[in-house]
């Protein structure tokens, strides 16, 4: 639950951030003619986002098991693929948001109504549709269709609180330290998605090495304690994975973490400028 409630606050911010920015952008510009096609585009993304989930829901249940397995772990194997690139280019981007998003909508104001909606539509849309399918292969992976569900819709609640401070200017906080410190908390719910995708493959058949359990710790964190259920919502964590669920988690987990984590080189110095040479003198008569 606490791994969907993280992906719906970290996703429901970005989205809020931007229809914050672009609403008070065409407000204090004397704009707000303008409002209508940014709501509209808005509104058009949290509908595909909710349709592009029911669908998946819906369409999967009738395939077979072992159609359900392939498709869950592929999906799952896109999904944490979508969040890896999203949290990389929100600690990138993260201070120059705003800028960035001003002169997507200066530009979208010249090309007129439609434009607007389109604007507002893809920015919030991409989130919408990362977290339908990052909130879906969550579904599949703990077998409860309601704390995942409900976690993600308190993560999207918060996050709207949250962007409404934000825009009356009530609250102020670093964005790059909370987009660093919450991305990495996702590169970790990440590798347990990944790592139970992974599985939901073997069971398909499409990859070996099913019954190559690495360790069973069940009878110390049996899955229906209360602390193996934390585990297996925060981190997906099972208490028998394979040995190529435990290798993919831990060649995404290192790796992945230690580069987001890095600090950014520090740009060069300048060089100094060197003293242009000094013009020959004119050489004497005589």
């Amino acid at each position: 639950m606490f791994g969907n409630y993280l992906i719906g606050l970290r996703e429901g911010l970005e989205a809020s951030l931007v229809v914050c920015i672009l609403i008070a952008y065409l407000v204090k510009t004397g704009r707000r003619d303008r409002l209508a096609p940014v709501w509209t585009g808005v509104a058009a993304a949290v509908l595909v986002s909710m349709a592009f989930g029911a669908v998946l829901q819906f369409g999967s249940s009738s395939l077979t098991f072992e159609a359900q397995e392939a498709l869950g772990g592929t999906l799952s194997v896109v999904a944490v693929g979508l969040v890896t690139w999203m949290v990389f280019w929100m600690r990138r981007t993260a201070r120059h948001l705003k800028a960035e998003l001003h002169g997507r909508l200066d530009a979208a104001l010249a090309m007129g109504t439609f434009a607007l909606v389109a604007t507002a539509f893809l920015a919030v849309g991409r989130e919408g549709l990362e977290t339908s399918l990052f909130i879906w292969t969550a579904v599949q992976a703990t077998d409860d269709g309601v704390r995942p569900l409900v976690g993600a819709v308190l993560g999207l609640l918060t996050a709207a609180v949250l962007g409404w401070l934000f825009y009356r200017g009530a609250l102020r906080i670093n964005l790059a330290k909370f987009f660093t410190w919450t991305g990495a908390m996702l590169v970790v719910v990440a590798a347990g998605v990944l790592a139970y995708g992974f599985h939901d493959l073997q069971e398909a058949g499409w990859l070996p090495g099913l019954h190559s359990t690495l360790f069973d710790v069940s009878s110390t964190i049996p899955p229906d304690s209360w602390y193996g259920t934390l585990l297996k919502g925060v981190l997906n964590f099972q208490p028998d994975p394979t040995a190529l669920q435990a290798a993919v988690w831990a060649l995404y987990l290192v790796p992945t973490m230690a580069f987001f984590l890095r600090k950014p080189a520090a740009a060069p110095a300048p060089r100094p400028q060197q003293a242009a040479p000094a013009a020959d003198a004119p050489a004497a008569n005589g």
